[in-house]
């Protein structure tokens, strides 16, 4: 496919556009030219396209194959999403309940009204740890589950959003534990990836261990977010401040961070948003409903209200981002979660059309990626 940069993979007839944009993000002069990447598309529960090159790691000694994994920071949220989804498709909690009605630990500290659904659309004013919070601490479970049950909400639940950026994996994780009496990762794997076949790992196993690619730090510091931020929203990334090649390390694989340390595929991000795509069921497998579907992507929060930390109007759903930024593509209908450093995935329920998209190389910001929104682009005009 490319003389100077290792690829390979198919693409079905009339996909061809998004094969150049692949290419061309490789090429990229700056802060967004790929070392590794990884596209999938699926249309109708069917793969048109599947691309994979460039290396695993900073060295460029190991190339990229469709099987390796890489930490895809907030992409993991979408799973964290569907699995709450599972489990109210199948009436065993509602979005409407309070979280303390299956966490009763959760009251204190005036917590008794927030409800599920307020901690899936970042309502519920716990957007980052109040008490100090070292990275190695987010990998002892319990102890991040208990700052939680003594941290007071920063506003009334319900009355503003501001991105819960990894205290959603702990509110949304702990949620499936008390519910389901397992680990979040291990309902993930057992409820939602594993049935759709789709690589996706929260808490990466050693066997999978060498499957993982170098996660490469951005070539420059992120810029300043265009909207001022109060501190309770700027709490959500420095408290701790987790460093952008964290995802290098043993420990981090290995937690179960529901909110960030998701080790996925393109193929595993494609395959869970092909099963969104059409109504929760992807090759005779089905985790969703079509009515849970819908429940988990309705605007969740009133018109017009703008998150505090990233800036966008009427973005949330229940765990997903809305299109409404324009972040997925021309149409409004779409969703889907990005992850810092240029990862994500997104579905078009209108054309069935479902992305997967990884990368070792981050972007220097949260969001506003050109490789995403070229890729978004190039899928849409091909489909």
């Amino acid at each position: 496919m490319d003389d100077a940069i290792p690829m390979d993979g198919e693409v079905a007839s009339g996909f061809e556009g998004v094969r150049e944009a692949f290419v061309a993000n490789f090429r990229r002069p700056g802060d967004f030219g790929e070392v590794g990447a990884a596209v999938a598309v699926y249309r109708h529960g069917r793969c048109v396209v599947d691309l994979w090159g460039g290396h695993a790691d900073r060295a460029r000694a190991r190339p990229w194959t469709r099987e390796t994994l890489v930490n895809v920071w907030s992409a993991t949220k979408a799973a964290a999403a569907v699995a709450v989804a599972r489990l109210v498709d199948q009436g065993l909690i509602a979005y409407d309940d309070p979280v303390a009605s299956v966490w009763p630990e959760f009251v204190q500290a005036g917590k008794a009204e927030i409800t599920v659904g307020q901690v899936m659309s970042h309502q519920a004013g716990l957007p980052g740890f109040i008490e100090p919070t070292r990275l190695e601490d987010l990998y002892d479970w319990a102890g991040c589950i208990a700052r939680l049950e003594r941290q007071a909400p920063g506003w009334p639940p319900g009355t503003e959003t501001s991105y819960h950026a990894m205290t959603f994996g702990f509110l949304a994780g702990e949620i499936v534990r008390r519910v389901s009496g397992v680990s979040p990762g291990t309902y993930i794997a057992r409820e939602v990836a594993g049935p759709l076949r789709a690589d996706i790992f929260v808490g990466l196993s050693d066997a999978l261990e060498p499957r993982g690619a170098e996660t490469l730090g951005p070539k420059r510091a992120p810029s300043r977010p265009a909207v001022p931020q109060s501190d309770i929203a700027r709490s959500a990334l420095v408290n701790p401040v987790t460093g952008p090649t964290a995802p290098n390390r043993r420990a981090w694989r290995a937690a179960e961070l529901p909110a960030a340390n998701g080790q996925a595929s393109a193929q595993g991000l494609a395959r869970l948003y092909a099963a969104l795509a059409d109504g929760g069921a992807l090759d005779g497998e089905r985790i969703l409903s079509p009515q849970a579907v819908a429940q988990l992507t309705a605007p969740a929060a009133p018109l017009g209200r703008r998150d505090q930390f990233l800036g966008f109007v009427d973005c949330w759903a229940m765990g997903l981002m809305l299109n409404t930024p324009g972040l997925y593509g021309p149409n409004p209908a779409s969703f889907g979660h990005s992850g810092w450093g240029g990862s994500f995935g997104c579905a078009d329920p209108e054309t069935g059309l479902a992305i997967g998209y990884v990368c070792n190389q981050m972007g220097p910001d949260l969001t506003d990626d050109p490789r995403a929104a070229s890729l978004c682009a190039a899928v849409a005009a091909c489909g």
